[in-house]
């Protein structure tokens, strides 16, 4: 079933208005009861209204200052593809390193879906070694932190 290309942005800079305000209640209440979440760089995925609100709560931990900014988007009447730069300051230990503190800012995109007039599903696409390195920390020890050992490193040696 199409969308109307102006609704579904609505929603998105909607959505990308409360994250950037950590604003947890609003945030949710534009997600479908179905929402998935997926953030292929951090390999994680949030299904339903309280992994959702797990994820996102964990996420403003880890990003405190989170702010993203939408600048363009397309859309094919089912899908919209926004893109645009997310500022944030690394924070805490969950990702296994020290940041040094400082606000990275780097280009993101982000897929949505939509059902009954609310957010569905969203996949939010970054270079996680963009983000290491202007948070000093090393994109291999996060990566470890992440998704476990790898097969390269025993080929490293």
């Amino acid at each position: 079933m199409t969308m109307d290309s102006d609704r579904m942005f609505e929603l998105a800079q909607a959505l990308a208005v409360a994250k950037s305000r950590q604003d947890l209640p609003v945030a949710l209440r534009l997600l479908h009861p179905d929402m998935v979440l997926r953030s292929p760089a951090f390999g994680t995925t949030a299904r339903g209204p309280a992994e959702n609100e797990r994820a996102l709560t964990r996420f403003f931990a880890s990003f405190p200052d989170y702010q993203v900014e939408l600048t363009g988007h397309a859309d094919d009447g089912e899908t919209l593809v926004c893109w645009g730069t997310a500022r944030m300051t690394m924070t805490g230990n969950r990702f296994g390193v020290t940041p040094n503190g400082a606000r990275a800012e780097l280009p993101v995109f982000i897929t949505f879906t939509f059902a009954d007039d609310l957010i569905a599903g969203e996949q939010f696409f970054f270079d996680l070694s963009v983000l290491c390195a202007q948070s000093g920390v090393s994109t291999d020890a996060v990566r470890h932190t992440l998704f476990g050992a790898t097969e390269l490193e025993g080929v490293r040696g």
